[in-house]
C-alpha cells in the first residue's frame, strides 16, 4: 500500500519504530507536564511559583546544550537517545512515587525539574540529529520533522484531555505513573530499530574545541544564525504564556481544572493544524517567509487572547496563535537541518534547542514575576507586542538570506547541467 505523499517518511522502518514509541511516550510526557502545572498552582496559587518550576525545568538546557551538541558530534546518537529515555523513565518513577505516597512538596518537585532539564539537553540534540539517519534521504527529512511535530501536538491535544480527567477525578498521581509506564514503548521500540550510523572521524581533539568550531560555524552563516536568534527570542518573550494557563483558567475566565484542561488541548489543535501544514508543504525555499506570515499570526492572536474574557472567543485564538507558534518552531527546524553541514548537525542543533528551550526558563521566571506584578492579561498583552516587533525586525536579514539561498541553488542546478553535458 503506497503512502500519501504527506506521510512518505513512515516508509522507513526505523522512523516507523520510532514515531509508533514517541507517540505514545509523549502523550504521558504531556499528562505529567499539566498536573505539574496544576499540583503546583493548587499548592502555591503563585504565578511567581509557576514560573520558578518551568525555570527549574528548562533552564539546564540553556546551560549544557552546547556541550551535549559536541557530545552528540563525538559519540553514537542512537545510544545517547536510549540513554535518555532511561533516564527519563526514571525521573518519572520517582515524581510518580513521591506524588502517590503523599511525600512530596514544591522543593522536590523544583529537584526532579532540575534532573529532567540536564536529560532533556542530551536527549534534544541526539533526537534531531538523528532523524537525518532513520530516514535516509535528505528530501524526506523535511516529511519526517512535519510527521514527528504533528506526533507531538497530538500528543498536546490528548495528553491535556485526559489529564483533565483525571486531575479532576483521581488525581496527579496516576498521570505520573502513566508517564513512567509510557517509557516502556520508546525504549522497547528503540531496541527494535536496525541503526547504522555513518562512520565519523574519531575526535583527539578536546571537546571544548568542538564547542568552539560550532560556535565559528555559525558566525560564518549568517542565516542559519538569525534564525536561532529568533526563535530565541520567541522563546524569551512568547512561550512563557502558556505556563501562565492555570491562572487563566482561575482568575479570568473563572473556571477549574477542566478549564485548564481546555486551554492545553485547544493548543494542541493549533499546534497540530500548523504541523499538518508543514507536512503538506512541498517548496522548502519559502521557510524563512513561512517563519515570518506565521510568527505575524501567532503574536497578532496572542493579543486578542490576552484581551478578551470569554472563554469560548479565547479558545479561537489560542488555537490560531499556537497554529503560528508551531509552524515558526517546526519550519525553523527544518530549514537548519536542511542547510546545516552534516559533520556540524549535532552541535547547530544543540544551539538551536538552547535558543528554544534554553532561553524559555529565563521567560517563565521574568513572565511570571511579571504577571504576578501587573497580572496575567496585561502581561500577555506586552508579550504579543514585543514578539510581534522581534519578527518585524528579522524581515530584512530573511530576505538577504533568502536571495543567497537562491542563488547558492542557482549555481548548483548549473554545475549539475555542465557535468550532464
Amino acid at each position: 500500500m503506497k503512502l500519501p505523499d504527506s506521510l512518505r517518511a513512515l516508509q522507513y522502518y526505523n522512523f516507523k519504530l520510532y514515531v509508533l514509541g514517541q507517540s505514545i511516550s509523549l502523550v504521558g510526557t504531556w499528562m505529567q507536564r499539566i498536573a505539574v502545572g496544576w499540583l503546583v498552582y493548587e499548592m502555591t496559587h503563585s504565578a511567581f511559583m509557576l514560573g520558578l518550576v518551568a525555570f527549574s525545568s528548562q533552564i539546564p538546557m540553556l546551560l549544557l546544550s552546547p556541550y551535549a551538541g559536541a557530545y552528540v558530534d563525538r559519540h553514537s546518537r542512537y545510544r545517547t537517545l536510549l540513554f535518555t529515555q532511561v533516564a527519563s523513565m526514571i525521573q518519572a518513577g520517582l515524581l510518580a512515587l513521591a506524588v502517590i505516597t503523599n511525600h512530596y512538596s514544591v522543593e522536590l518537585i523544583i529537584i526532579l525539574s532540575v534532573m529532567l532539564g540536564v536529560i532533556n539537553s542530551f536527549d534534544a540534540p541526539s533526537r534531531q540529529s538523528l532523524m537525518i539517519v532513520m530516514v535516509k534521504k535528505n528530501y524526506d527529512l523535511q516529511n519526517a520533522i512535519a510527521i514527528n511535530s504533528s506526533m507531538v501536538t497530538l500528543a498536546r491535544l490528548a495528553g491535556p484531555a485526559v489529564a483533565g480527567i483525571l486531575l479532576s477525578t483521581v488525581g496527579e498521581g496516576i498521570c505520573f505513573l502513566i508517564n513512567f509506564l509510557s517509557f516502556i514503548a520508546v525504549i522497547g521500540c528503540l531496541l527494535a530499530m536496525k541503526i547504522k550510523i555513518p562512520p565519523r572521524k574519531k575526535n583527539a581533539e578536546p571537546i571544548w574545541m568542538n564547542l568552539v568550531e560550532g560556535y565559528h560555524y555559525l558566525r560564518r552563516t549568517p542565516s542559519l544564525r538569525n534564525v536561532i536568534w529568533l526563535i530565541g527570542l520567541v522563546s524569551l518573550i512568547i512561550t512563557p504564556y502558556i505556563t501562565l494557563f492555570p491562572v487563566f483558567a482561575q482568575e479570568v475566565f473563572h473556571g477549574d481544572v477542566t478549564t485548564f484542561s481546555w486551554l492545553n488541548s485547544i493548543s494542541g489543535l493549533g499546534a497540530l493544524i500548523g504541523a499538518i501544514y508543514l507536512a503538506t508543504l512541498r517548496d522548502t525555499r519559502k521557510l524563512l517567509k513561512v517563519i515570518t506570515i506565521a510568527g505575524i499570526v501567532l503574536t497578532t492572536n496572542l493579543i486578542f487572547f490576552s484581551l478578551t474574557h470569554s472563554i469560548i472567543i479565547a479558545l479561537l485564538f489560542v488555537m490560531i496563535a499556537e497554529s503560528g507558534l508551531l509552524t515558526t518552531i517546526s519550519a525553523t527546524n527544518t530549514y537548519l537541518q536542511t542547510h546545516v553541514e552534516e559533520r556540524m548537525r549535532g552541535r547547530v542543533i544543540s544551539y538551536y534547542v538552547m535558543a528554544f528551550a534554553g532561553m524559555q526558563p529565563i521567560g517563565n521566571f521574568l513572565m511570571g514575576a511579571l504577571a504576578h506584578q501587573i497580572g496575567v492579561s496585561m502581561t500577555v498583552t506586552i508579550q504579543g507586542i514585543l514578539g510581534l516587533i522581534a519578527y518585524v525586525s528579522f524581515i530584512p536579514a530573511f530576505k538577504k538570506a533568502h536571495q543567497h539561498d537562491m542563488k547558492k541553488e542557482e549555481r548548483f542546478n548549473k554545475n549539475q547541467k555542465d557535468k550532464e553535458v
